[in-house]
């Protein structure tokens, strides 16, 4: 059990929801964690959305939009920079809020890179090869 700091009446705060008999305020610990709770409940279910869901789609788009790009050949400034500026966003996204995530989550970094190759790379890959595929024909 911790103690915390006493109040002006000498009490030391206990562990109990409401207020102690010599009217100080006192906290219980589950009263804290639920909102911990929730939101890590809540975080978990983002970061899969992101990992399962979100970035696959972002990066097959990404990778589709890139070879575009190559194939085509019309290398304007403002194609240029949108691919290069497509590219950075993937670049972020896979870090951020793939590996990072992982990591996290305690995930060895392995583990982790794996999860950036299955989850991002792979799509970006893909992505590519069917606008290479639809090219071909």
């Amino acid at each position: 059990m911790q103690e915390l700091p006493y109040c002006r009446r000498g009490h030391a705060f206990i562990f109990a929801e409401g207020n102690d008999s010599g009217g100080c305020r006192v906290v219980t610990p589950q009263s804290q964690s639920s909102p911990v709770e929730a939101r890590l409940g809540w975080h978990t279910f983002f970061s899969d959305l992101v990992r399962f869901l979100l970035a696959p789609l972002i990066l097959l788009f990404s990778g589709f939009f890139t070879a575009n790009f190559i194939i085509n050949g019309s290398y304007t400034w403002s194609q240029t920079s949108r691919t290069m500026a497509l590219t950075l966003t993937v670049l972020i996204l896979s870090r951020e809020f793939v590996y990072k995530e992982q990591l996290s989550r305690n995930a060895a970094p392995s583990h982790a890179w794996s999860v950036v190759f299955y989850s991002c790379a792979l799509p970006y890959i893909i992505g590519a090869l069917v606008m290479l595929a639809l090219w071909a024909l």
